[in-house]
């Protein structure tokens, strides 16, 4: 079994190159159960529109559901934004993008959020539903927020990177609640499981970064005695696009 652990984006294509490199290898040409598990970042997570998202977690699972937006490394391919431009005509805020079909994952989670489950559990629930082998594991089931401090002020990660634009400097940057929490169910047992260790090319301070400061994580690292890797995703100094 190979772990990885992963961000949005360049994450996602990764992994999902991985994850058809695992297939062909098999007689079927299919992901096999117990091949790949991925340890995903959920410090980027938010509320939005009164719906729980975790774009990280969406992106990994789109990626392997063979859905994934090749231009846009993010969302569902051939998406439409019709709810978006009827939400903007009634006020509400429209500057994080949420895609017509993308809304039904993140309604689906925030139900079964409500009824009772964690989110590693709901997690699962939709990766069975989207057909997806991989374990797809989120850092951990507590609410932890990456915070950018930055010249105008803290702000949440995709505050500061979607709606912002990246354009404030970025001072110091903080994960909020991550000294409560633990990792999710099956992410230690993974990374002790694995016969090899990738880590994603994804943005090593607020991608990478907030699953190693959830304690435990990085400690299991140390422990291992199978080959860790990680991948670059910066090149010549500058990041690569995902896409």
């Amino acid at each position: 079994m190979i772990a990885v652990l992963s961000g949005g984006t360049g994450g996602a294509k990764f992994i999902q190159g991985l994850a058809q490199a695992l297939a062909s290898g098999n007689a079927d040409g299919k992901l096999a159960p117990g091949q790949l598990s991925i340890i995903v970042n959920t410090g980027d997570d938010l509320t939005w529109w009164g719906l729980h998202v975790s774009p990280d977690l969406d992106s990994v699972m789109y990626g392997l559901a063979g859905m994934l937006s090749r231009e846009r490394g993010w969302g569902i391919e051939g998406e439409t934004f019709a709810c978006l431009e009827a939400a903007g005509r009634l006020g509400l805020p429209t500057w994080f993008q949420l895609g017509d079909r993308d809304l039904a994952l993140h309604l689906a989670r925030t139900e079964l959020l409500r009824s009772g489950k964690t989110l590693s559990e709901a997690t699962a629930d939709l990766g069975h539903r989207l057909g997806i082998a991989a374990a797809v594991l989120p850092m951990t089931d507590a609410r932890v927020e990456t915070r950018v401090r930055t010249s105008a002020g803290e702000l949440h990660f995709q505050e500061y990177f979607v709606r912002e634009r990246h354009r404030p400097e970025p001072l110091a940057v903080r994960f909020a609640g991550v000294e409560k929490s633990q990792p999710a169910p099956g992410v230690l047992a993974a990374i002790a499981a694995a016969e090899a260790i990738v880590i994603a090319p994804s943005n090593p301070i607020t991608s990478i970064g907030p699953i190693l400061a959830v304690p435990g994580i990085r400690a299991a690292l140390r422990r291992t005695t199978a080959p860790v890797a990680a991948i670059s995703p910066i090149i010549d100094g500058a990041a690569v696009s995902g896409p």
